[in-house]
């Protein structure tokens, strides 16, 4: 593509290469991927299309575009950075709550059953079918039996820590 003055992009290009790490080194950049400086360059060439000799030096413009351009990737990267932070700490979450059923490295959670009667046999036996036998005990003995779980861990011949966790 050629110019008023006869300047090919790739001359241009030569001359002014640098001011993209310049701007990547100033906004402390490190880019391995060269995904900064590709987009530093493209930022030069949209510059260079666009520029207008009247309104003002092209060094002073690439030297705008570039940063703007590089700082826009930056902010980019950071709200992809965030969203897989708080996409990473929900699936923490989840896996620590309480309401689930472990069984290795996957989870299952629990079953809603809705609005069980205490004196419904049937719903106790479905609630039953979805739990550990440790688990129906904590609910037997604590819950149903109204029993302290320092007398649950007597009976079971164990310690109050294994009855509640």
């Amino acid at each position: 593509m050629k110019k008023e003055n006869d300047v090919t992009f790739e001359e241009i290009f030569k001359q002014n290469e640098r001011r993209i790490y310049y701007q990547m080194q100033r906004l402390g950049i490190h880019d391995p991927s060269k995904e900064f400086y590709t987009e530093g360059l493209y930022a030069m060439w949209m510059a260079y299309k666009k520029y207008e000799p009247d309104k003002g030096l092209l060094a002073t413009y690439f030297n705008y575009a570039i940063r703007n351009r590089l700082i826009d990737l930056l902010r980019k990267k950071s709200r992809t950075l965030q969203a897989e932070e708080k996409s990473r700490e929900h699936t923490k979450t989840q896996l620590q709550d309480g309401n689930y059923i472990r069984n290795g490295h996957t989870s299952y959670p629990l079953p809603n059953i809705p609005d069980i009667l205490l004196d419904d046999p049937i719903q106790w036996r479905k609630l039953k079918s979805h739990l550990t036998e440790n688990q129906w005990k904590w609910i037997y003995f604590h819950i149903l039996g109204d029993m302290p779980v320092k007398d649950i861990a007597i009976q079971e011949n164990t310690t109050v820590e294994a009855v509640t966790s």
